[in-house]
């Protein structure tokens, strides 16, 4: 997409109220195996989604867990990211714009003066480009200098549309079920050496690939 200016805040005047009445109707289910719904607001958490689960997270974050844990998104500095920062802000969100493949440095570090603040921040490991299900290593970076968990989050759907885009995009369709999974923390090791780093980088993308069921 390559939609800029007025055109842009029109499609956003009309997506957040969409969405919000599409959420209406599916019925959630929340899987919480983290205790994250009762956890201490003391306790920091980095969430990790795939990318092509992450429509309904700030919904279900806004819905699902106390007011209190406040939240940020890492989004793509891309034009399209901008789209998608606009809606995060209206949940009421903290936006930390870049990827791995733009401003990542800089967001790594701005995502952890996040954590230094009270706030839990979210990846897409794999995005914005891919390959779909390759967790990228900045997550492991932030673990590991910040000392923070990483909480694996997934969804599935009873029923879904799935869009022709590199990570095959998951949409649930109107009424149908959405299980969301909230999965134990998972602790990144410290490590010495490109081969523990990669090690550390599959166990976490494994630990997140045990959630999914539909792939």
């Amino acid at each position: 997409m390559k939609i800029e200016g007025r055109r842009a805040r029109w499609l956003i005047a009309l997506a957040f109220p969409l969405l919000k009445l599409w959420t209406r109707t599916l019925r959630f289910e929340v899987d919480d195996r983290s205790g994250l719904q009762k956890a201490p607001r003391s306790q920091r958490y980095i969430g990790a989604l795939w990318h092509n689960r992450l429509l309904l997270i700030a919904h279900v974050i806004w819905r699902f867990l106390p007011v209190r844990r406040g939240g940020a998104a890492l989004i793509s500095a891309s034009r399209d990211g901008a789209l998608i920062a606009d809606v995060v802000e209206r949940y009421g969100f903290q936006v930390v714009r870049g990827s791995s493949s733009r401003h990542g440095t800089t967001a790594l570090l701005q995502l952890a003066d996040v954590i230094a603040s009270g706030r839990d921040p979210l990846i897409t490991p794999d995005g914005p480009r891919g390959p779909v299900y390759r967790l990228g290593g900045g997550i492991i970076f932030l673990a590991q200098k910040t000392n923070v968990p990483v909480m694996p989050v997934n969804f599935e759907y009873s029923s879904c549309w799935r869009l022709k885009s590199w990570d095959r995009f998951v949409l649930p369709k109107p009424f149908s079920k959405v299980r969301v999974i909230f999965g134990e923390p998972h602790y990144v090791r410290s490590t010495a050496s490109d081969e523990e780093f990669e090690a550390e980088r599959l166990r976490l993308q494994n630990a997140m690939m045990s959630l999914v069921e539909r792939r």
